[in-house]
């Protein structure tokens, strides 16, 4: 690529004017009246970090105190996935509350991608807008770069970060730094190769300047971390810290980072109004050995729809309304964070189906409560690999990758995977969270019911391996 070429090219798509932002609806406007018991949202959500890399969840070599206080003032979620094992379907499924499938953005797109977050559907920052909150992106996007997809214009205020991740953009061959790696503020790209130690601060800067500004009427403020995605980097301020390298200090300082928000939510008076949730895109990226997070003891990583691909770790936050060191061991979704931010604001919901369910009954710790979710899908891209119910997990035949017992690489060089195969397999993660122990013959009548769950979702959402499109796919946005 000419790297010359692809920065004129994105410094003339992503050039906006404030009148042009004004046209197109993100004015600073909104109603002053009635949003005094509006809660705050706010959603920390990290990149491939592991189900075991926050201290509550099993860290090891570092420590997480503020995150660990998070969970000892809420919710602590044992079963919570994302609803990908990958970053650009995760975090559409997240602002849409559907299924990457349905919103037809199933896989990972990169700089030179036509696609992107189509203008038809609503973010969580879309649903809240009409009743009044001041909303802020600050951090990695990655529905598209090009105007259209920013998140300027998807309901966004404020936004301030990379549109990709952190190792998108074209490398140059005698140095390990991204000449042509954009840092976007608002709609413009204001740095190109901006120095990466500073990412996590800045984007924390930003949020506590976004929180004391909106302090006196409701806000929502997204916080997608750029860590702990390949290439790692961290601010001299925990450099060296952590007896687990350089992963370990990345997350101290993510943990350092949502204790900045803790603090400044306590420091003025809004702690008691406001819902704080923490999870991640998918698992850690296991080929990276020293430089990736853990899944343990959930099987494989990133790229897989293993549990070790998508069940996060994740805490929510609110005191007097979220019962403090609560511990809901329910299956729950990212997809399920805009219905219920919704019911909990009195915001409408998008007219098209969602996928999502309410689960403030788990949130709040309402006992004898079950998840809202009869089954929930396993896709990767449009192929679906696995579906659960309850305690019950059925792999359909698939291959994946694999370290296969092997350590993954040192010093930021990755190891190769290898294939991997499953045939129909049907896992009780109740006893088995390691998903090894096939007892499809046990249960026949359980691989039916499932069986049955999966034929569905393909008439729905389709399923390219059985060649197979869905009736009920949207468009992507196009450029």
């Amino acid at each position: 690529m000419n790297n010359n070429l692809n920065r004129r090219n994105f410094l003339k798509t992503v050039g906006m004017t404030a009148a042009a932002l004004a046209v197109h609806g993100c004015e600073n406007s909104f109603k002053q009246a009635s949003n005094i018991d509006k809660p705050n949202v706010i959603i920390i959500f990290c990149d491939d970090v592991g189900y075991a890399d926050v201290g509550v969840f099993g860290a090891k070599g570092y420590k997480t105190p503020h995150l660990d206080r998070m969970a000892a003032e809420g919710v602590k979620f044992t079963d919570f996935y994302a609803a990908a094992p990958s970053c650009t379907p995760s975090r559409a499924a997240l602002m849409t509350g559907c299924y990457p499938q349905r919103v037809s953005l199933p896989n990972v797109i990169g700089p030179s991608a036509k696609v992107g977050i189509s203008s038809g559907e609503q973010t969580i920052a879309e649903v809240l807008k009409p009743l009044g909150y001041a909303t802020a992106c600050y951090g990695k996007w990655h529905l598209g770069h090009q105007p259209k997809f920013l998140p300027m214009r998807h309901g966004f205020d404020d936004y301030f970060g990379l549109p990709y991740s952190n190792d998108m953009w074209p490398k140059h061959p005698t140095s390990d730094r991204y000449p042509d790696l954009p840092l976007i503020e608002g709609e413009r790209a204001i740095e190109y190769n901006p120095d990466q130690t500073q990412l996590t601060t800045w984007y924390t800067e930003r949020s506590v300047r976004f929180i004391e500004k909106n302090k006196d009427r409701p806000f929502f403020l997204y916080l997608p971390h750029s860590m702990a995605h390949v290439p790692l980097f961290v601010s001299d301020k925990f450099k060296g810290k952590s007896e687990q390298g350089l992963y370990g200090d990345v997350m101290m300082e993510i943990d350092w980072s949502a204790g900045q928000i803790l603090s400044t939510l306590k420091r003025l008076g809004i702690d008691k109004k406001t819902l704080v949730i923490f999870s991640s895109d998918n698992g850690p990226w296991l080929s990276y050995g020293d430089h990736a997070g853990l899944a343990k003891p959930l099987r494989e990583g990133k790229g897989t729809t293993f549990d070790g691909g998508q069940r996060e770790s994740t805490i929510m936050r609110w005191p007097g309304r979220i019962p403090a060191g609560t511990v809901c061991k329910e299956p729950a979704a990212t997809i399920d964070i805009l219905p219920t931010v919704a019911k909990l604001t009195g915001a409408t919901l998008p007219a098209h189906t969602i996928d999502g369910k309410d689960i403030w009954p788990l949130m709040s710790g309402k006992p004898g409560v079950k998840s809202p979710h009869e089954a929930f899908f396993y896709y990767r891209g449009y192929a679906l690999e696995a579906v659960r119910s309850r305690k019950w997990k059925l792999h359909l035949p698939h291959s994946y990758r694999t370290l296969a017992g092997r350590e993954g690489g040192t010093g930021g060089q990755p190891t190769k995977y290898e294939q991997g195969k499953i045939d129909q397999s049907l896992f009780d993660l109740e006893k088995d969270i390691g998903e090894q122990n096939d007892v499809s013959a046990q249960y026949p009548d359980v691989v039916e019911r499932l069986l049955g769950f999966a034929e569905q979702m393909r008439q729905e959402l389709g399923d390219s391996s059985k060649k197979m499109k869905g009736s009920s796919r949207r468009e992507p946005g196009r450029i």
